[in-house]
């Protein structure tokens, strides 16, 4: 089995483009609303349902903690619909992306969200299930639900993607 480390970059809108957005407040059109009283944070991120039966679900996931190393030997991804996560709890948590290759994830990339960000995969952008950081977290999630098989899960063979360090070294 080879193992190839993967470096963990910071979150960033831009970085994060290929795969979906970044969830956060920074830069986000705001609104006043109910009398002037609550901050609206305006249309943050693309939900995506595809289907017939198809609707938005609202859920929370409860996230066991993560410490590297890190070992990612899959990703999954959602063909009918994308899939979002913001931190309840305010505390980072780490995102590991790949672009599509033929119906099978590339070469992964790590990010690491602070506690004030969320991301929103797009539909069928392979990325590693909630690793949560530090302590077990909380996340709101919003994806789909409905008819239909909305998950697909790659093992890698023969390769372990392990993540030593948060942060790469400067």
């Amino acid at each position: 089995m080879r193992v190839e480390s993967l470096d963990v970059h910071p979150l960033t809108k831009q970085a994060f483009t290929p795969f979906g957005e970044v969830i956060e407040t920074g830069g986000a059109e705001m609104r006043l609303i109910n009398n002037g009283t609550t901050r609206r944070f305006h249309d943050l991120a693309n939900i995506e349902t595809t289907g017939e039966a198809a609707r938005v679900l609202v859920n929370i996931f409860r996230g066991q903690a993560f410490a590297p190393p890190i070992d990612i030997v899959m990703l999954e991804r959602h063909p009918l619909g994308s899939q979002a996560f913001m931190p309840l709890e305010r505390r980072p948590f780490l995102v590991v992306v790949a672009e599509d290759e033929g119906g099978r994830p590339g070469l992964p990339q790590a990010f690491l969200a602070a506690g004030h960000q969320g991301v929103n995969y797009r539909r069928n952008v392979w990325h590693h299930p909630l690793l949560a950081l530090a302590a077990p977290s909380e996340f709101l999630v919003v994806d789909r639900g409905g008819e239909g098989n909305n998950l697909e899960e790659f093992f890698f063979e023969g390769v372990v993607y392990r993540i030593e360090a948060l942060l790469p070294a400067p």
